[in-house]
């Protein structure tokens, strides 16, 4: 067995020393990969994307995020397991997804699929899913959780969640359910309905299903992100993936509201034109700088490009058969975020209490790159909004998360505001939610 053990450590240490010689430094600054005009260079082709992992290491005692000048970093609460997702009730209860992926034989096969497995578990992804969400109540208003309570558990590597009247809607990874909510509860016990399945199945590339709900309460928005990156796994699979869904919040009844984009995440209403805006994951294996993630409008009944083309009508030549028609109408995104940042989170700024120069815009959480050399994102950005749409050079407002030493100690995942206007960051590897405040 001792022999075995040794044989496996020399061939995981081969395979990424081979992974690593696929290596390429970038060619410009992650920011020209950023803003309404982002620099978008010829593709590199790859077999084997660029492998740059950030261990994650978790915080050393006595150290925070960094935030801008006027504000403070607190820790809200510690000790989660995986926090991935937030959602603040109107009493003020945080809600706190603790998720991961769930069992999905089929995805990752074979030599490259094994080295990318063994990618995500050095970066702090390959813990079992708690399947839970856990409720945190500050009750003496220092900004600290001093209740915690298992509102609800034995999900199904839930994250998004909604809130409508006396409903509470939980996407798992394969469904969106209801249940009775009371303003107050600690704890749902009571089985719930069932409003419609999502696609999941045993490849299940991109597991995240996010949820927002409209404001006249009368439909749900669901993100459902591709079965691969560039439908390597056929375009079969990807049947009404790759789409932001609007669900019939009474009959359960859906339509592809917007389609092509490849791995949504975040949503948020922007307040003055009432438009849905999202962050979405772009595709990766042609270069450190292609393609960025990007911050865009949603347009009902837009095509945004996956995976025939990227950033608008620039064609992936990867991708068999073509479909010219489809590039045509592809829509460019509003804002590029950077190439590989992994943007998650996605909140309006509307009714925070920091610093003026956040006052009107929107927060996105960058979970990080593991495929950008050198890194990309591990941060919290905010985006300037003028007249409803994203304006001006993305403003920093929580760093930190990567050491000198090119180690994680955090990664930030899901962002939200809590009843003061304090901006909440789930960090899924330092399973901390931290709370950031005007001083």
């Amino acid at each position: 067995m001792q022999r075995y053990n040794l044989i496996l450590v020399a061939v995981i240490s081969l395979a990424m020393l081979l992974v690593a010689a696929c290596s390429e430094p970038t060619t410009q600054p992650v920011s020209a990969g950023m803003g309404a005009n982002p620099n978008l260079p010829a593709p590199h082709h790859t077999l084997i994307p660029t492998v740059n992992i950030a261990p994650a290491k978790g915080w050393p005692a006595n150290t925070t995020p960094v935030g801008p000048s006027g504000t403070k970093v607190v820790a809200f609460a510690k000790g989660l397991d995986h926090p991935r997702w937030i959602y603040v009730l109107p009493n003020g209860d945080v809600l706190v997804a603790e998720t991961n992926a769930p069992t999905r034989p089929d995805d990752r096969k074979g030599f490259k699929g094994w080295v990318m497995g063994l990618v995500m578990k050095k970066a702090g992804a390959g813990v079992a899913s708690a399947n839970r969400i856990t409720l945190l109540r500050d009750t003496d208003g220092d900004g600290i959780a001093d209740i915690r309570s298992p509102f609800m558990e034995k999900l199904n590597s839930p994250f998004g969640m909604a809130l409508v009247g006396d409903n509470f809607y939980v996407a798992n990874t394969d469904a969106i359910e209801r249940f009775t909510y009371h303003s107050g509860d600690l704890q749902i016990t009571a089985p719930g309905v069932r409003l419609t399945s999502l696609p999941a199945g045993t490849i299940n590339h991109h597991w995240t299903k996010n949820i927002i709900a409209s404001n006249d309460g009368a439909h749900i928005y669901a993100t459902v992100g591709s079965n691969s990156n560039v439908a390597e796994n056929g375009i079969a699979a990807e049947a009404e993936r790759a789409a932001i869904w609007e669900i019939d919040i009474n009959s359960g009844a859906h339509r592809i509201f917007a389609g092509g984009l490849r791995n949504p995440n975040g949503m948020a209403w922007e307040p003055t034109s009432g438009t849905l805006w999202t962050v979405a994951n772009e595709r990766d294996e042609i270069g450190n700088d292609l393609v960025p993630d990007y911050l865009t409008s949603v347009r009902d009944g837009g095509f945004y490009g996956w995976p025939y083309s990227y950033y608008g009508q620039h064609i992936d030549a990867r991708v068999t058969p073509p479909r010219p028609d489809l590039v045509a109408k592809a829509i460019s995104p509003d804002y590029a975020l950077g190439a590989h940042t992994a943007s998650l989170g996605l909140v309006s700024a509307a009714g925070n209490n920091l610093p003026p120069s956040f006052a009107n815009g929107m927060f996105v959480g960058q979970h990080g790159s593991w495929n950008r050399n050198p890194r990309s994102g591990y941060k919290v950005i905010f985006i300037s909004f003028v007249n409803g749409k994203a304006s001006g050079a993305p403003l920093d407002v929580l760093t930190g998360f990567l050491n000198d030493e090119g180690n994680a100690y955090g990664r930030p995942v899901g962002v939200e505001l809590d009843k003061t206007g304090a901006l909440l960051v789930a960090d899924d590897v330092g399973n901390i939610i931290w709370r950031l405040s005007a001083n």
